[in-house]
């Protein structure tokens, strides 16, 4: 099993989850958070004043899978979150050892 961790822009949220959905992914989790990296942040004018946006709103999204469909959630996340910009984000996969479902006890893939 894998966690599927990718960091967007807020604006390819609602397309990800629909392609995720026709993959047959059930859930997933997503969180607004915020960060910068390359594209560092930027200058802003509010009320004739200049300021600087270092931390830039973004959404982080985490699935967790069987290991036979992490090839092809990445590659949907990588063909839909792409806009050829500098801030596309980025995605990790870590392993993960166990899943429990609260509510009925079933765990690892069944728990899924």
């Amino acid at each position: 099993m894998k966690m599927i961790t990718a960091v967007i822009k807020p604006f390819k949220l609602e397309d990800i989850r629909e392609v995720l959905s026709d993959i047959g992914i059930q859930g997933l989790t997503v969180t607004e958070v915020k960060g910068y990296g390359r594209q560092k942040g930027h200058s802003e004018l509010y009320r004739g004043a200049e300021y600087v946006v270092d931390f830039l709103p973004k959404v982080k999204i985490e699935v967790c899978i069987g290991d036979d469909l992490v090839e092809r959630v990445v590659e949907a996340i990588i063909n839909t979150a792409n806009t050829g910009k500098i801030g596309d984000g980025k995605i990790f996969i870590t392993n993960i050892e166990a899943v429990t479902r609260i509510r009925t006890g079933e765990q690892d893939e069944q728990a899924l």
